[in-house]
């Protein structure tokens, strides 16, 4: 069961199903941007954590003290994966979708657009409990098809790339509940 928005700490809510995203912008729309501070506490990362992001290349780097939707929505992507991918392979596969960050006219899909998509796919297999490959991409599928404007090698690209996000995030998810069930074992005095 899904808790919160995928890549933050905010509490879930249904409209996650379709506009992800229109949950975090009135954030942005009314602090005129985000400090690191208050970015840390939407996303749960540590501020040098993020600054490491920007320095390494994997998020666009603005100039100035805060940070805006271009940003925010790059660092929740990468947030959403880093459970259980290594980041040079975020960084890659996100290149892979969308090219070199800070140039948007080679995306084949704008983030904004990425995180929905992603957050609806995320949405629908958590409601359905599907958890199985074929199942997968055929939710993808018809998540994709509700937005024809790719054209038809793009569309397989964009299928591909969801495909693994969505098993990084499926089993990030399922690494943490394993962690919280093994921390409620009561094995203090099994330990080495």
């Amino acid at each position: 069961m899904i808790k919160t928005i995928p890549g933050t700490t905010m509490a879930y809510s249904e409209k996650v199903k379709t506009e992800a995203f229109s949950l975090i912008s009135p954030i942005l729309t009314a602090t005129g941007g985000l400090t690191l501070s208050q970015l840390s506490k939407l996303t749960g990362l540590g501020g040098s954590t993020i600054q490491n992001w920007i320095k390494r290349g994997w998020v666009v780097n603005i100039p100035g003290k805060k940070y805006y939707e271009v940003q925010l929505i790059r660092i929740l992507l990468i947030n959403m994966l880093r459970g259980t991918m290594q980041l040079e392979n975020i960084a890659i596969l996100m290149n892979y979708i969308n090219g070199k960050v800070e140039d948007t006219s080679d995306d084949i899909i704008p983030d904004i657009d990425l995180y929905n998509i992603f957050c609806s796919i995320i949405c629908e297999l958590d409601e359905k409990r599907i958890f199985e490959s074929d199942g997968i991409r055929a939710t993808i599928k018809e998540i994709i098809k509700k937005n024809d404007s790719y054209v038809k090698e793009q569309e397989q690209i964009l299928e591909n790339t969801l495909f693994i996000m969505t098993l990084a995030y499926q089993s990030s998810m399922i690494k943490n509940q394993m962690e919280q069930e093994y921390e409620r074992l009561d094995i203090n005095k099994y330990k080495i």
